[in-house]
C-alpha cells in the first residue's frame, strides 16, 4: 500500500469512538475476553476499523484461549507492519495497519501450523462483515 491515511488527531476523533482511538491512535489494549470479536466464530473479513483495508480472513482465526482475537496471518504480507514494541519492560513485536498506522496488537512465535505465528488483535481496532 502506497498512499497511506493520514488524518489529524481531531478528524481520528470523530471518525473512532474513544475505545477504538485509545487503542488504534494511542497503542491501548482492551482487557481480555471482552472483545466484541474474540468468540466470533462466523465467516468473513476483519477490515481496520480506522481505515477500512482489508486485515484478516475468518478462516485463518482461532481460539488461542488469549482472550483476543488471534489469526495465524493477515490477508496479506502488504496489510500489516511490524514495529519493535520495548513497552511495559517487555520486548514484543508490535503490529498496525499498513494503511493508517493504526495499532491493532502483536504478534508472538507460538502460533499453529502452517505459519507457527499468533496475531493477537484488539477486537476495537476491527470491523468484521460476514460472507453473503
Amino acid at each position: 500500500m502506497s498512499d497511506k491515511l493520514e488524518l489529524s488527531e481531531n478528524e481520528w476523533r470523530e471518525r473512532l469512538t474513544p475505545e477504538q482511538y485509545h487503542i488504534l491512535r494511542e497503542g491501548g489494549t482492551e482487557r481480555a475476553f471482552t472483545g466484541a470479536y474474540e468468540k466470533n466464530k462466523a465467516a468473513g473479513e476483519y477490515f481496520c476499523a480506522g481505515c477500512g483495508a482489508p486485515l484478516f480472513m475468518s478462516d485463518t482465526k482461532y481460539d488461542s484461549g488469549s482472550g483476543w482475537p488471534s489469526f495465524y496471518r493477515p490477508v496479506d504480507a502488504e496489510a500489516v507492519e511490524e514495529h519493535r514494541d520495548t513497552a511495559h519492560g517487555m520486548v514484543r513485536v508490535e503490529v498496525r495497519c499498513a494503511n493508517c498506522e493504526g495499532h491493532l496488537g502483536h504478534v508472538f512465535p507460538d502460533g499453529p501450523n502452517p505459519t507457527g505465528l499468533r496475531y493477537c488483535i484488539n477486537s476495537a481496532s476491527l470491523d468484521f462483515k460476514p460472507e453473503e
